[in-house]
């Protein structure tokens, strides 16, 4: 579906409103191919990456690829960005450094960010991804988001 960027503004600012972001999610194809999730609980919005085996890295432990990790920390950045902003256009990545911490098992998985610094022009964050406990990340990120 080709749409212009005041189409895509659109959506987000419904979903704000009405708190649905199932349409979001779906004019982002690769939101839709990761099988991505939202919750909002207590404030906290909370991402979550449903097992999917399309997504193993090393079938012998089985494991995610730390590309699917990656990306999913990368696209909770984004939409806490969407949901939490008052953005003009969609944020573009700057860069983002992730931290691998152990494994991702063949599990659902979750992630939360956090906006460490939202400027006028770039806003940095900081991503927290789990899966069990939220006390044992299996990864992190850094990123930077050029936000005007």
């Amino acid at each position: 579906m080709d749409m212009t960027s005041e189409q895509f503004l659109d959506v987000i600012s419904k979903a704000r409103e009405t708190r649905e972001w199932k349409p979001v999610f779906e004019i982002i194809p690769y939101f839709s191919y990761l099988g991505l999730e939202l919750e909002e609980c207590e404030g906290r919005i909370i991402c979550r990456l449903p097992k999917d085996k399309k997504f193993i890295g090393n079938p012998v432990l089985p494991a995610l690829h730390g590309g699917i990790v990656g990306a999913f920390l990368e696209t909770t950045a984004l939409v806490h960005m969407l949901m939490t902003q008052d953005v003009t256009r969609l944020p573009k990545i700057i860069n983002i450094t992730v931290e691998y911490l152990r494994s991702a098992k063949l599990e659902d998985s979750f992630a939360e960010a956090v906006i460490t610094k939202p400027g006028r022009r770039v806003a940095n964050m900081r991503v927290r991804a789990w899966q069990e406990s939220k006390d044992k990340p299996i990864a992190t990120a850094s990123a930077n988001f050029l936000v005007s």
